[in-house]
């Protein structure tokens, strides 16, 4: 079961059989989770533009994300599956986020939130505060992130590197951190969240004492893996004079500890990979993800 993932690659024409590979490690039954009903997002990008897709209110006994974007003929797709915590069920709660070229969303709820809401509006300059339009903690920690971006000089240029993203969810674990020990509260909180400019994919990961919100990741890359994507008959046509230039990677996040889809008992165990509890992991299109524990 993963509540959040991120795909990026370089064939959009074969980015939904990806997911349709996976579908079983995406599928997210709503009776493991405390609320309901479920809103699940998908933003993606395509032609040149940032696209969403959201629905705040889905009382389907089981969501089949991955299904929901095997249609999509785009080479980065971010997916959502929200149980709602902090603010009320609307499209406007409703993750992926979105700012310009920017797409973000998270799991996980900011310990002492309520506490410490005020301090991290007051640390986002007017003109992204004024951006924000629902009540969640998730759209307030996305707009510090990109306050992060714009200290870096990166919020609207299209050239942020891998560093500057690094730097952007780093330095907004830390801020948070910060403000919810003055508070008294519980720093270090469990925290997975998926950033992206369009050409870059970041994602942080902090695991939870009960390590029931994992994150993993799969590469698709070579003849095997080309193999797989395109085995229906109907794919067959798909042309690639070089297999070894196929490349994917898809992370996703939430699993239990035991659910994670690099257990043997697993299909595809081989190919997944295990993130360490605390990390930043980088993945482009062009080559393996890069994995920074702190």
């Amino acid at each position: 079961m993963a509540r959040l993932f991120g795909l990026i690659g370089n064939r959009a024409d074969l980015a939904g059989r990806v997911l349709e590979l996976e579908r079983e490690a995406l599928r997210v039954p709503s009776g493991l989770l405390p609320r309901g009903p479920l809103s699940w997002g998908i933003g993606f990008y395509q032609g040149g533009d940032v696209l969403l897709r959201r629905r705040p209110n889905d009382d389907r006994p089981t969501l089949d994300v991955a299904g929901l974007a095997t249609d999509l003929r785009s080479d980065l797709i971010i997916g959502h599956v929200r149980a709602a915590t902090v603010g009320g069920i609307r499209t406007e709660n409703t993750h992926p986020f979105r700012y310009r070229e920017w797409l973000f969303a998270h799991t996980g709820s900011i310990d002492s939130y309520s506490d410490i809401r005020g301090r991290l509006l007051e640390s986002i300059p007017e003109f992204l505060r004024k951006d924000v339009r629902g009540d969640t903690d998730s759209e307030v920690l996305f707009h510090v992130v990109l306050s992060f971006l714009h200290d870096a000089g990166r919020l609207q240029d299209g050239q942020a590197d891998a560093r500057t993203l690094v730097g952007a969810l780093s330095s907004t674990a830390s801020l948070i951190d910060h403000l919810i020990g003055e508070v008294g509260g519980r720093a270090g909180f469990p925290l997975n969240a998926v950033l992206t400019n369009g050409e870059i994919v970041a994602a942080i990961h902090r695991g939870d004492a009960r390590a029931q919100n994992r994150m993993a990741y799969r590469i698709f890359h070579g003849r095997g893996d080309l193999d797989q994507l395109v085995a229906d008959d109907a794919l067959r046509k798909v042309r690639l004079t070089d297999p070894g230039a196929l490349r994917f990677t898809l992370l996703a996040s939430d699993f239990a500890e035991a659910q994670l889809p690099d257990r043997p008992s697993s299909p595809n165990a081989h190919a997944w990979t295990a993130v360490p509890p605390r990390a930043i992991v980088v993945a482009t299109r062009d080559g393996d993800p890069l994995v920074e524990t702190f």
